[in-house]
């Protein structure tokens, strides 16, 4: 038995059902009772704490053992790195592209007031200091970068961990055993907490709705609903990839219902962290191919962020009356790229992002505080989709590696 399948609990295959209908619930309650609302706030930032404190530890045990099973064979890892780099980067282009197409159908942003519906973050960056993120990737003291809750640092170490693991030879055993006993327990520990999932999701819904109302939504509601639309467009095209390679998407989409769901809800993927490693051992992907792109996704390839930065970039210039020429359209695309890959382990990423894509076309940063009220709605949305796409991803570089290994599909893939 696999230590992911010891984290079971029962009674599993009715808790998506349930995280949906406390999802309506907690929005209803939201609403209806907002004062009361409120005070359910708690109820998911415990929650949203315990996960956090399971995901380093689980990032650091899983990615070691992936990393330790594939090191006897670095052209496998190399071949996984590889294949998942390359389709970060497609997806993300095809993101970005779906946006720009959208925007020169629909030009949403016309006839939007230009009045401020939030704040923009004080001393926000309008650029990266990629030497100091490149060098922020190799921890000077891992214990501090784990106790930060720095995903990245950690799991460049986990990586060269379990690579020199594998050179170790049969010196090695005990550290492994131990590994995969501490993976075992956290995911069992991790079965305790995602049965609470439902109540966690009531409470932060009830405080979404009940905080945010919905008088600037329904101002903003033409962009809301075009960025919705531009998503749906996305889980069609993931889902079309699903299908090319041999997975029923609907299947898929009922396996990994839960951790969208959290995700949506907390607007955190390292939240769902657990949870959809879980769902994708159900699907048939092995550990070792899982615990090592799926961390990666969730740092380089957010797919949902990088829609986003383009349609609401593109939605503010239509608003300030800007005319977006070929060549801006092209500026977009690039450096929302670029931008984009920078999201991970950056304060306020995706503002950061959006602010270095308006510097780059010659807009203020201060056009992101007209939009800032129903960034927590559109951040729910973009956030589900950086993980249904990293579900991609996943399926796809399990494919070819089973294509290459010449194993075929996996035997317990849903159909």
């Amino acid at each position: 038995m696999s230590a992911i399948t010891v984290g079971l609990r029962k009674g599993a295959s009715s808790l998506p059902l349930q995280t949906v209908l406390a999802l309506l619930l907690g929005a209803l309650v939201g609403l209806k009772w907002p004062e009361f609302a409120k005070l359910l706030n708690p109820l998911g930032l415990l929650f949203i704490e315990a996960i956090k404190m399971v995901v380093i530890p689980l990032v650091f045990s899983s990615v070691t053992l992936g990393a330790y099973r594939m090191g006897s064979d670095m052209r496998q890892l190399g071949r996984v790195a590889g294949v998942a780099a390359l389709w970060f980067l497609v997806a993300t282009i095809v993101s970005i592209a779906v946006a720009l197409a959208i925007h020169q159908i629909f030009h949403m942003g016309e006839g939007a007031g230009l009045a401020p519906t939030g704040s923009v973050p004080p001393n926000l960056a309008t650029s990266f200091d990629w030497v100091h993120y490149l060098l922020d990737l190799i921890p000077s003291n891992l214990f501090a970068a784990m106790a930060n809750q720095k995903v990245l640092p950690t799991l460049v170490f986990a990586i060269l961990l379990g690579i020199a693991l594998a050179g170790v030879g049969t010196g090695a055993e005990r550290v492994i055993g131990f590994m995969e006993a501490l993976l075992s327990a956290i995911f069992r520990m991790t079965g305790w907490i995602t049965a609470l999932t439902p109540v966690a999701v009531f409470g932060i819904m009830s405080w979404v709705f009940a905080s945010q109302g919905t008088s600037v939504l329904l101002g903003l509601l033409k962009l809301v609903g075009t960025m919705y639309f531009a998503l749906l467009i996305l889980v069609v095209i993931f889902c079309l990839v699903m299908l090319a390679i041999g997975y029923n998407p609907f299947a898929v989409l009922r396996r990994v219902m839960e951790p969208v769901a959290l995700a949506f809800v907390s607007r955190s993927s390292e939240v769902a962290f657990p949870s959809h490693m879980e769902s994708l051992e159900k699907l048939g992907v092995p550990t070792r191919i899982s615990a090592v792109v799926l961390p990666l996704g969730y740092s380089f390839n957010m797919d949902g962020s990088a829609m986003y930065i383009a349609l609401a970039t593109t939605f503010l210039a239509d608003a300030y009356g800007m005319h977006l020429s070929p060549a801006a359209l092209w500026t977009v695309l690039v450096t929302t790229v670029v931008a984009s890959k920078g999201i991970a382990n950056v304060p306020s990423g995706s503002l950061v992002a959006m602010a270095t894509v308006l510097t780059a076309i010659g807009m203020p940063v201060e056009a992101i505080a007209i939009i800032a009220g129903v960034d927590v709605f559109m951040d729910m949305g973009r956030t589900a989709i950086n993980l249904f796409g990293n579900t991609a991803a996943v399926l796809l570089v399990n494919k070819v590696s089973m294509k290459e290994a010449g194993k075929g599909m996996p035997s317990n893939r849903l159909q």
